[in-house]
C-alpha cells in the first residue's frame, strides 16, 4: 500500500489510526487481545483489518476480527428447523405458503408467499437484534401495531394481514445470531469493539448494550475532507460510458495503480465494462455478483420448465431442445425448419398436425415428436414439492442437460439453490407448502433463482479490478476508483427505502429512514472522493435517446467547482477509409430450374435480392410468436374460400341459407387448421360477417354471368425452355365460352388492386398465372374481398394474353442474360428496400457516393 494513501492513515496513524485506538483500548482496560472481539461492518474488511494489525499493531496475540454472522457461525452451528426463517428462498417460500394456508389464504398462497417472505426478511433483521425471550412478546406486539393503518381499504386489509403473518413468523423464529445474545458468548469475550460504518446495525447496537462498559465503538468513516477536485467524464450513451469506464481502469493499471475499484451502480453497465476488461486480459473480481436467474444455467433450466407447460409455444420447446447437448442435431434442425415453415406457434397444435399428417416430412418427425412428448408428459400432474425436485432432475437427465449443469460453475449454484442434489431436500415433511401444479412449481423456481446471486471465482489470481458497491469502499485501499453511472437514476442522493413501509411505520419498527439512507449515501460518496485517484462518469442520454441528468451528488461537486473534466482516456487510432463497394455479383454458376411468380417478382424488383434470396437460398428465420396480422387474415380467408367452394362443388345448392352454413363451416375448419384461439381470431371475427356477406353477394352475380367453379388452389407446372414455371393458383373457373377464368384473391384496398392492372407489363402476378395455364386464350382477374361497403369486386386484366406473352419473352431473355454472366446489382427503390431481408447483404446504406452506376447502366436484366 502507498504510505501516503488516506486509508493507510485511517488504519495506521500513530495517534488517531484505528489500530492505535484499539491498542489503547486494550491497554486502558488491561484486556487480553485473544479475548477481544472486533466487529467489522462487512466480511471483506476482516482480511484488511488483520493485515493492518500485522502492519502496525502490537506484537503478540491478535484480536479476533469478525462480522456478527461469522462470529455466530464459529460460536455454534445453527440449523434452521420448523418455521425458522432460513434466509434460503427455496425453503422460506414454502414455509410462507404453509403460514398463509393456516391463516385463511390457502387459495392465494402461491401468489402472496413472495410478499410475505419479503416482509419477513426486512423484519428478521430487527427481530434478530431482540433477545429471544422478548422477541415473541414485547417486540411482536409493538411490530404488529404497524399493520393497523389503512385497514379501511381492501388492499390495505390484505397488506395488514400479510404484515401480521410476517411479524408472527419473525417473532417466533430462531436465528443463527441468537447465540451471541446469551451469557456464554459474553463470558468468552472481555472487550467488544465495534467498528462502525456508514449505517448503524440493530444487532451490534444490542450487543453493545449487553456488553455495557466492556463495549467500545470506533468509527471507520474517514474524517478528512475530499480532494479539491475529482476527474469527470461525460459519455454520450450507455455503450460510450462502458468504453470510457473500461479505458479509465486500463489507464490506471498501465500507470501502476492497482487494484482498481469499479463501483457497481448499474448491473447491466457493470457487465458491459467487465466484458471489455476481460477482452483486454484484465483479471476482475466481482464482489456483488449478479442474479442467478440471469445465468445461462438458470436459463437452460427455466426453458425446460416452460417447455413442459400444457400451453407451451413451439418457440419455448425449441429453446429447450437447443439448450441441450443435442441442440444442433439434425432432428432438432429439421423440427425447427418445419415449424417455422408451417408457422405453428403452439406445440400442441404441431403434435395434432403431425399425428394426422400424411406428408413425408411430418411422418419423419413423428418419432422425435413422440420422444419429446414422452419427456414432457410426466411433468403434467400436480405433486408435492419434494417429488417435483426429483421430476425436474429426471427431466434434465433425460434431455442430457444435467451433466452440463453440474459441470458449470453457475449450474452448481443453481443445483444448490433449488435443492436438486440427491437427498439434499430431506423428506416430504420439510416442505409445508403442499402440492404444486407445474405453473406453481415454475413460479417457485423462478423466485428462488431471482433471489440468489452468483459470484464468479477468480481462480486464485490476484485481481486487478474489483467490482463492489459504493459502501464497501470503506476502509479499503485502492490504487484508483472508477465510478460509472453517476446520473440521477443510478446514483440518487436519497436512495429509495426498501419495502412499502410508510415513514411512520419505519420509525415505529426501527427501520432506517430516508434521511438515514441519504446520510449514509453521502458519507460513502465523500469517502470515495478521498481517494487520490477517483474518476466519475455519467451519460448525457440513455439508449433510447432520452436525456439523463447528472446525480445530485455530482451537481453538488459542480457547484463547488470540484470537478475537473479530463481528456478522453481512450487511445485514438486512425482507420483507413474503406468505402463499401457497389455489389455486382454474377449468378451464372447458380442456375435455377423452377421459377415461381415470387421468384421472378424478386428479379424484376431488385436483381441483387433475387441473387441473395433465390440463387444463394438465403432466408431469415420466421418468427413463431408473431402477432396475427393482415397477412394472416389473407391466408385464413384463402383457406375458408377454398373449403367453401370445394363443399359447394360436391353439394351444389343455390339456397342462400345453405351457402351461409357451408361458408361458416369452412371458417370453423380453417380456424382449427391454423390453430387460432378465440382471442387471436377476434380481429377476424369482427370483420368476418361483412366480408362473408359481401362475398356471397358477389358470388351470386359472378355465377349469374355463367362462371362455373373448377378447382381451388391447384398446383401448376409449365415447361419453358430450360426453365419450368411453377405456382399455386387461388382458383380457376370456366366461362360459358369454355375459356378458363383465373382468379387471385386480394384482401388489400380496392384502390391498390385497381392500380395493379393499369400497366399490364408491370403486373407480374396475373400474367405469370396465365402462363401457367395451358390454354392459349383465357381471362384473369383479381377478386378484391373487402369488408367495406363496396364489398367484393372483380378487377379484371383485359389484355392478360398480351401481358402473358410479353412476360414469357421477358423471362427467357432475363435468364439467358443471367446465364451469360450479366451482373445482378441492387436496383430496388422505395418500399422494395424498406422490408427487404437482403438489405444487410447489399449494404445499401453504406455505399460510397461514387458507386459505379455508370458502369452498370444497361447491363442488368
Amino acid at each position: 500500500m502507498n504510505e501516503g494513501h488516506p486509508v493507510q492513515a485511517l488504519w495506521c496513524d500513530p495517534a488517531d489510526g484505528v489500530v492505535a485506538r484499539i491498542v489503547r483500548v486494550l491497554a486502558e482496560r488491561q484486556a487480553h487481545a485473544a479475548r477481544t472481539m472486533v466487529l467489522v461492518p462487512y466480511a471483506q474488511l476482516m482480511g484488511v483489518a488483520q493485515a493492518m494489525w500485522a502492519r502496525c499493531g502490537s506484537p503478540g496475540f491478535v484480536p479476533r476480527f469478525e462480522t456478527t454472522r461469522n462470529w455466530a457461525r464459529s460460536a455454534g452451528g445453527f440449523v434452521p428447523s420448523g418455521y425458522d426463517i432460513a434466509f434460503d428462498m427455496a425453503r422460506d417460500l414454502v414455509t410462507a405458503q404453509g403460514l398463509l394456508s393456516q391463516t385463511g389464504f390457502g387459495a392465494e398462497r402461491f401468489a402472496l408467499a413472495g410478499r410475505v417472505v419479503e416482509l419477513a426478511y426486512q423484519l428478521a433483521l430487527l427481530a434478530a437484534a431482540v433477545a429471544p425471550e422478548e422477541r415473541g412478546s414485547t417486540w411482536a406486539e409493538r411490530a404488529a401495531g404497524v399493520a393497523d393503518a389503512g385497514s379501511e381499504s381492501e388492499w390495505f386489509r390484505i397488506e395488514s394481514a400479510l404484515i401480521r403473518i410476517a411479524v408472527a413468523w419473525a417473532a417466533n423464529a430462531s436465528y443463527a445470531t441468537d447465540v451471541l445474545l446469551r451469557e456464554p458468548a459474553r463470558a468468552q469475550i472481555d472487550v467488544l469493539i465495534v467498528l462502525e460504518g456508514f449505517q448503524t446495525d440493530p444487532l451490534t447496537q444490542t450487543l453493545c448494550g449487553l456488553w455495557g462498559e466492556r463495549a467500545v465503538r470506533l468509527s471507520l468513516v474517514p474524517a478528512i475532507a475530499p480532494l479539491a477536485q475529482s476527474a469527470a467524464h461525460v459519455a454520450i450513451d450507455p455503450e460510450d460510458e462502458a468504453e470510457l469506464a473500461a479505458a479509465c481502469a486500463l489507464r490506471h493499471l498501465a500507470e501502476g495503480r492497482s487494484p482498481v475499484a469499479l463501483v457497481a451502480t448499474d448491473r447491466a453497465l457493470t457487465r458491459r465494462i467487465g466484458a471489455r476488461l476481460k477482452g483486454q486480459g484484465v483479471t476482475a473480481q466481482d464482489e456483488t455478483g449478479w442474479k442467478l436467474s440471469t445465468t445461462r444455467a438458470a436459463a437452460m433450466l427455466m426453458s425446460a420448465l416452460r417447455a413442459c407447460a400444457h400451453d407451451a409455444g413451439s418457440d419455448q420447446v425449441l429453446d429447450w431442445l437447443k439448450s441441450g447437448d443435442d441442440g444442433d442435431a439434425l432432428a432438432v434442425q429439421g423440427l425447427e425448419s418445419r415449424l417455422r415453415r408451417e408457422g405453428v406457434r403452439d406445440w400442441s397444435a404441431w403434435c395434432a398436425q403431425a399425428a394426422h399428417s400424411e406428408k413425408p416430412q411430418d411422418v419423419a418427425l413423428m418419432p422425435f415428436t413422440n420422444e419429446i412428448e414422452a419427456r414432457r408428459a410426466p411433468m403434467a400432474r400436480a405433486r408435492p414439492l419434494a417429488e417435483w425436485l426429483v421430476a425436474l432432475r429426471e427431466l434434465l437427465e433425460a434431455a442430457g442437460q444435467w451433466e452440463p449443469l453440474e459441470a458449470d460453475l453457475a449450474g452448481g449454484k443453481v443445483i444448490s439453490a433449488l435443492w436438486l442434489d440427491a437427498g439434499a431436500h430431506g423428506d416430504d415433511e420439510a416442505f409445508p407448502g403442499g402440492r404444486h401444479t407445474l405453473s406453481e412449481f415454475t413460479a417457485w423456481v423462478r423466485d428462488v433463482l431471482e433471489d440468489a446471486s452468483f459470484v464468479p471465482p477468480v481462480n486464485g489470481e490476484i485481481p486487478q479490478v474489483i467490482v463492489l458497491p459504493l459502501h464497501q469502499l470503506l476502509g479499503r485501499a485502492f490504487g484508483a476508483i472508477v465510478i460509472p453511472g453517476c446520473d440521477d437514476r443510478r446514483l440518487p442522493a436519497s436512495p429509495e427505502p426498501p419495502g412499502n413501509w410508510s415513514a411512520a411505520q419505519r420509525l415505529e419498527l426501527g427501520l432506517p429512514s430516508r434521511e438515514a439512507l441519504e446520510a449514509a449515501q453521502r458519507a460513502a460518496w465523500n469517502a470515495a472522493l478521498c481517494n487520490p485517484w477517483c474518476e466519475l462518469l455519467w451519460r448525457s442520454a440513455d439508449a433510447s435517446g432520452e436525456p439523463v441528468r447528472p446525480s445530485p451528488l455530482v451537481q453538488g461537486l459542480e457547484l463547488d467547482h470540484a470537478l475537473a473534466f479530463t481528456d478522453d482516456p481512450r487511445t485514438r487510432r486512425e482507420v483507413p477509409v474503406r468505402p463499401t463497394l457497389y455489389p455486382t455479383p454474377s449468378g451464372a454458376l447458380l442456375p435455377l430450374r423452377n421459377v415461381s411468380t415470387s421468384v421472378y417478382e424478386d428479379l424484376r424488383r431488385c436483381p441483387y435480392r433475387f441473387f441473395a434470396l433465390r440463387q444463394l437460398g438465403l432466408r431469415s428465420a420466421d418468427e413463431l410468436d408473431a402477432e396475427v396480422d393482415k397477412r394472416d387474415f389473407g391466408n385464413w380467408l384463402h383457406a375458408v374460400l377454398g373449403h367453401f367452394h370445394e363443399t359447394l362443388q360436391q353439394t351444389p345448392t343455390g339456397d342462400a341459407g345453405e351457402r351461409l352454413r357451408f361458408i361458416e363451416d369452412a371458417a370453423v375448419r380453417a380456424t382449427r387448421e391454423y390453430g387460432l384461439s378465440d382471442a387471436e381470431f377476434l380481429p377476424f371475427a369482427a370483420a368476418w360477417p361483412a366480408v362473408r356477406d359481401g362475398y356471397l353477394d358477389w358470388l351470386a352475380g359472378h355465377e349469374a354471368a355463367g362462371a362455373v367453379f373448377v378447382e381451388s388452389e391447384p398446383w401448376k407446372e409449365q415447361p419453358l425452355g430450360a426453365l419450368q414455371l411453377v405456382g399455386r393458383l387461388d382458383r380457376i373457373d370456366r366461362m360459358p365460352d369454355g375459356q378458363p377464368f383465373v382468379i387471385d384473391y386480394k384482401t388489400e384496398s380496392s384502390a391498390v388492386t385497381k392500380e395493379r392492372v393499369k400497366e399490364p407489363t408491370e403486373d407480374t402476378q396475373l400474367a405469370f398465372y396465365a402462363a401457367l395455364v395451358a390454354d392459349d386464350t383465357l381471362r384473369a382477374a383479381y377478386v378484391n374481398v373487402g369488408e367495406k361497403s363496396s364489398g367484393t369486386q372483380t378487377v379484371e386484366q383485359p389484355v392478360v394474353v398480351q401481358a402473358r406473352d410479353a412476360l414469357v419473352a421477358g423471362i427467357l431473355d432475363d435468364f439467358r442474360r443471367i446465364a451469360e454472366g450479366t451482373p445482378l446489382p441492387p436496383l430496388g427503390e422505395g418500399t422494395v428496400c424498406e422490408h427487404c431481408t437482403a438489405r444487410g447483404l447489399c449494404r445499401k446504406d453504406f455505399w460510397s457516393d461514387d458507386a459505379g452506376a455508370a458502369v452498370l447502366q444497361g447491363s442488368t436484366p
